[in-house]
């Protein structure tokens, strides 16, 4: 949920301000608590790593609020700050594959047969299918797929030409299909 212009403006005023601060932190974190850790989720896939990467998050934000300079939107700021915080996760791990495939006996429940089980047998093997791609290019299609953001918001998010981002984006969805037509 990405607060308008007039709200963001009222929250980064209430930031600023000592004896505020602490109410609209909270308000913020109340905003962006459900969008960051689907995102995170999505480039992690393990809760665990999604919840504490997202605390860190919110941490970097509190200790940087004076740095703030306002220059993009909060929205932005803190998707930023929650990425690099996934990738660095990434990146200390050594996980670039993690590979969390159940067998077809587990994705699909016997109590939910038909349309509802097949989309979460689809839905496991895309998320065991975005495990293999490289930590930025899930960055990528997690943020233009699954949040719908415009290429000029991920720019600005991962600091990255929206060319690079399309380039990205597409070998992402290459890589996913060839590891779904494998299966099927």
């Amino acid at each position: 949920m990405e607060m308008n212009k007039d709200e963001e403006k009222h929250l980064l005023e209430k930031l600023r301000r000592a004896e505020a601060r602490r109410q609209a932190f909270e308000e913020l974190v109340r905003a962006y608590q459900q969008p960051l850790y689907r995102h995170l989720r999505h480039m992690l896939s393990s809760h665990a790593d999604a919840d504490d990467a997202l605390q860190n998050t919110f941490l970097k934000a509190w200790k940087n609020l004076e740095q703030f300079r306002g220059d993009s939107s909060i929205y932005t700021w803190l998707y930023r700050i929650a990425s690099n915080e996934a990738l660095g996760m990434l990146r200390q791990s050594g996980r670039r594959i993690q590979l969390q495939v159940e067998s077809e006996e587990e994705s699909l429940p016997a109590s939910a047969p038909g349309l509802e089980a097949d989309a979460d047998f689809i839905l496991g093997h895309l998320q065991a299918a975005l495990q293999t791609l490289p930590p930025r290019q899930r960055q990528v299609f997690d943020l233009r797929y699954f949040e719908e953001m415009p290429y000029q918001e991920i720019a600005r998010i991962t600091g990255k030409s929206k060319g690079a981002l399309k380039a990205s984006y597409h070998h992402a969805v290459k890589k996913i299909e060839h590891f779904l037509e494998q299966l099927f």
